[in-house]
């Protein structure tokens, strides 16, 4: 995976997306990766889903040269459509997906300080929409009962569970991830169906990526094995 060096970077929310998405949509064979960013994600869904097409979306034009890149290395050609677009103007025209991926940006331009380099302020700021846009877009591209999985901050999950419920998703399930055991969740992952399903969420255990002495857990060595990582 080809990334800037002191640009915005493959991380842990990525893989876990990417994860979490394989593991709620295990048959998928029509992906959707918006705000693609590199491609990490989208291509870590495909990586679990050998028979899948992947469409991958992007705006920023330094993020969609790398993405570009990222398909062309891994020989995924065949298998991978890039859009150099902004993904609130996306328009499915082939045909529904049956999985969507998706990392918003989290925070309002006004907040803080933009990050000079193009890559980190529009993964991090919401310069071209925000969460509620991403489930706007996912809800159009679905399936009838398809999946939609991203990650969003634990600090705003209210903000994450509006927007599915003003984009007229249904949440399956979601699961808190704590990047070293004793300190406060970092991130949620979030799986939501294209469905009227009224039934409760299920809230998993939080998922803890390092014990208390900076170890890596088991089981984030058994995620990390399902795409080849050991």
């Amino acid at each position: 995976m080809i990334q800037k060096r002191r640009g915005h970077r493959h991380s842990t929310d990525d893989l876990l997306t990417g994860w979490y998405a394989a593991e709620n949509a295990p048959r998928a064979s029509r992906i959707l990766d918006l705000g693609a960013g590199i491609g990490s994600v989208g291509l870590l869904a495909l990586w679990r889903s050998p028979g899948a097409t992947l469409t991958s979306i992007e705006a920023q034009e330094i993020s969609f040269d790398l993405l570009k890149r990222n398909v062309e290395l891994n020989a995924l050609g065949a298998r991978v459509r890039t859009i150099h677009g902004d993904l609130r103007d996306f328009q499915q025209d082939d045909g529904a997906y049956d999985l969507v991926t998706g990392s918003p940006p989290y925070f309002d331009p006004k907040s803080g300080i933009i990050p000079k380099s193009s890559q980190k302020a529009h993964a991090r700021f919401e310069l071209r929409g925000d969460v509620r846009d991403y489930c706007a877009a996912a809800k159009r591209a679905m399936t009838q009962g398809g999946r939609f999985v991203f990650c969003f901050p634990s600090a705003q999950r209210e903000r994450a569970h509006q927007a599915i419920q003003q984009g007229c998703l249904h949440l399956l399930r979601s699961r808190d991830v704590i990047p070293r055991a004793g300190i406060p969740p970092l991130f949620t992952l979030f799986a939501c169906a294209n469905t009227s399903d009224e039934t409760a969420p299920i809230v998993e255990p939080p998922y803890v990526v390092r014990d208390e002495a900076g170890a890596v857990t088991e089981e984030h060595n058994r995620s990390r094995a399902t795409f080849g990582m050991f």
